[in-house]
């Protein structure tokens, strides 16, 4: 079970340090999803902030800092089941794969931290 969780995690904490990287560069396809479902872009950079803090606790919970990790997983959850939320409330579902990959990576590396404690 360790490894797995380390494994998860660690996908999970590249996956969200590689939409922050696209988020702060205004890549155009996060440009053009934010429009979709209705994010105005000077929200964005803060999203980021936020995903960033998500992945900085789950290294910390890597490093022997349980409940820090676990806050953070459950951070990504929340902040992902939003995204989702979004876009099923906006009715934009031809890209809904991406904040549901997110949600699920974060809601593994949750459950896998918790089971590990």
């Amino acid at each position: 079970m360790q490894t797995a969780y380390i494994v998860v995690t660690i996908v999970t904490v590249l996956a969200n340090v590689a939409i922050v990287v696209a988020d702060l560069m205004r890549a155009n396809f996060v440009l053009a999803n934010g429009a979709e479902v209705g994010v105005p872009q000077w929200s964005i950079p803060a999203l980021a902030a936020l995903k960033t803090a998500g992945a900085a606790g789950l290294v910390l919970g890597l490093l022997g800092l349980d409940m820090i990790g676990i806050a953070a997983a459950t951070g990504l959850v929340a902040f992902f089941t939003g995204a989702v939320a979004l876009h099923l409330r906006t009715r934009v579902l031809h890209n809904i794969a991406f904040p549901g990959t997110y949600l699920a990576l974060a809601a593994a590396s949750l459950t896998l931290a918790a089971a590990t404690q």
